[in-house]
C-alpha cells in the first residue's frame, strides 16, 4: 500500500470511495453476518483470508457479475479501479486499484492480476505485478439452495504476503472488514441484476 494525500488526482474516485472510513461499514451491521470470514495464519507475515456468502441466484447469474471485470468499480466498495489489460499470452490480465480512507489518510494498492476462468465453478489469480510481495487466489461458486430456490454458495479465497513496510496486523484486519463488505456488495448486485 502506498500512502497517499491526493489519489483522486491520480484516477477517478467516486465520493463514496473517497470518503469511506471503518464506521461507513461496521463489520458487526447484521446484513454483513450472513458473511463467514476465516484467517489463518501460513507463515509469520502471510494470511489466507477467506470469505463465505450464499446468493440467492444460480452460479451463471454470478458468474456473469464477477466475469465483468471492469464494471466491479461500479459497486465494490473501495475498488477505485478495474481494467482489463492486454496479456502478452493471450489470456485475462486485469488492473485493480483499492482506494480507502485510514486513521486521516488516504491509502491506495495497486496489483495486476492474470485469472483463469473454469466456467461456472471457479476464478483462479496470481498477482504478476503491485504493491505486495505476494497475492494469489480464487473464487469459488458451487450450486446450493436458499430459501427453496436455485442459489450460489460464494467463496472468496485469498492468499496475501504483505511487503515489510506494511504491518500485517492492519493488513489481516482491513481485508477481514473489506471482504464483508465486497461479499455483501456481490450479492446486492447480482440480486438486484438478475
Amino acid at each position: 500500500m502506498t500512502e497517499q494525500s491526493n489519489p483522486a488526482a491520480e484516477f477517478p474516485i467516486s465520493a463514496h470511495h473517497d470518503t469511506n472510513t471503518d464506521s461507513d461499514f461496521a463489520s458487526d451491521a447484521p446484513e454483513l453476518q450472513a458473511v463467514e470470514v476465516e484467517i489463518a495464519k501460513v507463515a509469520e507475515r502471510q494470511r489466507r483470508i477467506t470469505a463465505r456468502i450464499k446468493i440467492s441466484r444460480s452460479p451463471e447469474i454470478v458468474w456473469k457479475v464477477l466475469t465483468d471485470y471492469e464494471a466491479l468499480a461500479d459497486f465494490i466498495p473501495n475498488l477505485a479501479k478495474s481494467s482489463l489489460l492486454e496479456h502478452p499470452k493471450g489470456g485475462i490480465r486485469l488492473e485493480q486499484i483499492g482506494s480507502q480512507r485510514l486513521l486521516n489518510f488516504n491509502f491506495c494498492a495497486r496489483v495486476v492480476l492474470d485469472l483463469e476462468e473454469n466456467f461456472p465453478q471457479e476464478i483462479t489469480f496470481q498477482m504478476v505485478e503491485g504493491d505486495l510481495k505476494e497475492f494469489s487466489g480464487s473464487w469459488q461458486l458451487q450450486p446450493c439452495s436458499v430459501d427453496n430456490q436455485s442459489g450460489t454458495h460464494l467463496c472468496y479465497s485469498i492468499f496475501v504476503h504483505p511487503k515489510r513496510i506494511m504491518p500485517i496486523g492492519v493488513i489481516e484486519r482491513r481485508l477481514s472488514t473489506d471482504l464483508r463488505v465486497n461479499m455483501f456488495a456481490i450479492q446486492q448486485r447480482v440480486e438486484t441484476l438478475h
